[in-house]
């Protein structure tokens, strides 16, 4: 039975953090803490956050181990983006969009 975690408006854009899972899709929840662990960037440990909050879930409702977990599904979404106004010659204005993403982990039990 799939496990999932959410992390709703991250702050990083869906982009960026679609590089980050594309590298841990379909590897056990170990490995890919290991692999971000090792990233510089800071989206990678938004991601561990999400990835350690599933394998948390996990083990509450499956009581298995992390170790015994595989990441099934890992996407970014696009979420609503922050709208800001900066101020522009002439007393006008200009409207900033900051990116937006919701994060979805999925983990489950390897099979054998």
């Amino acid at each position: 039975m799939p496990i999932s975690a959410t992390a709703k408006s991250t702050g990083k854009s869906a982009r960026k953090l679609g590089r980050i899972l594309d590298l841990i899709r379909g590897k056990s929840v170990d490995e890919a803490l290991q692999t971000l662990e090792f990233l510089s960037s800071t989206a990678a440990s938004r991601v561990a956050k999400v990835v350690r909050s599933a394998s948390a879930n996990a083990e509450n409702e499956l009581v298995a181990r992390s170790s015994d977990l595989e990441i099934v599904e890992a996407y970014a979404n696009e979420a609503t983006p922050a709208k800001r106004m900066r101020a522009r010659a002439r007393g006008r204005s200009a409207r900033i969009t900051r990116p937006n993403s919701h994060l979805t982990v999925v983990v489950d039990e390897k099979e054998l």
